[in-house]
């Protein structure tokens, strides 16, 4: 893998044995596992925000329910709730 393709490694935040748990994307293992989703979604929101990539929360159906981008978007979106 390079670096360009490194750096599209999202973070998921996914639910993981009736916890929650954070995943860069294309791992086969957890990154840190968490009591609350919003737990996970803070320790997540901190390494996407670190490694300039997008954060993907799922919701208990494993379905992504929410999304946000710290990655160099040239025409980033008006983004009001984060």
């Amino acid at each position: 893998m390079n670096a360009a393709s490194s750096m599209k490694n999202g973070q998921h935040v996914v639910p993981h044995d009736g916890e929650w748990a954070v995943r860069r994307e294309g791992a086969e293992r957890v990154t840190s596992v968490h009591s609350t989703q919003a737990e996970a979604e803070a320790a997540a929101r901190e390494i996407a925000r670190n490694q300039g990539v997008e954060l993907f929360i799922h919701g208990r159906d494993g379905r992504i329910r929410d999304r946000d981008s710290f990655g160099n978007d040239p025409y980033p979106p008006k983004d009001t709730r984060h």
